[in-house]
């Protein structure tokens, strides 16, 4: 049995929190969160966030998808937003924006979510 991993819903984001140390803890859900809104609030509609790494070294390493390029942009900034707001140095936090054409992901809520996984590496593909 797998313990490292636990999948977490917030609004429309499909989230798998993963833990190099154990199980996720609720500081972890707390930093999913604040990652959530700071997505939602600066990068474009089409952005998920769909995986938070919490490592032994106290860093998160944070996998967003999307179809919108310009994305991408917003990363730096974000990072430094987030270290400031959990109390990290900024090397702690590391945001990785993976951008897909549209014609590579159905649009459709679900299964939006599920194909970028997929497409980040998260989930396997369904077979």
């Amino acid at each position: 049995m797998e313990f490292e991993h636990d999948w977490l819903t917030l609004g429309r984001h499909r989230i798998r929190l993963r833990s190099t140390k154990g199980f996720p803890t609720e500081t972890m859900r707390s930093a999913a969160e604040v990652i959530r809104l700071a997505i939602d609030n600066n990068m474009s509609a089409r952005a998920r966030l769909v995986e938070v790494v919490f490592r032994q070294e106290s860093a998160y390493e944070i996998s967003v998808g999307t179809t919108f390029a310009d994305d991408r942009l917003c990363a730096p900034q974000l990072e430094a937003a987030i270290a400031t707001v959990l109390g990290l140095q900024l090397a702690q936090i590391n945001i990785f924006v993976t951008v897909v054409t549209q014609e590579e992901v159905d649009l459709h809520f679900g299964v939006y979510e599920r194909m970028l996984a997929e497409k980040l590496g998260v989930v396997p593909p369904i077979q």
